[in-house]
């Protein structure tokens, strides 16, 4: 399991505000969101999606394809 080891901000009333995390926590938490992705392979998942959910075989690739 990911451990996100964190620095909270509060406000005078002691009302966390913001947080800060290390850089490279912030990297891995984007990279397992899919936040790194370029509008190209987010284009190309959103297609594989549309084909999953309509059951669209043709659209597959067997492993040994890949």
């Amino acid at each position: 399991m990911l451990a996100i080891h964190k620095k909270l901000i509060v406000d005078e009333r002691g009302k966390p505000t913001d947080v800060i995390i290390p850089w490279m926590e912030f990297l891995e938490i984007s990279e397992l969101l899919g936040l790194d992705l370029d509008e190209t392979t987010e284009q190309e998942l959103k297609e594989a999606e549309a084909d999953r959910v309509a059951g669209n075989e043709a659209a597959y690739v067997d492993l040994e394809g890949i």
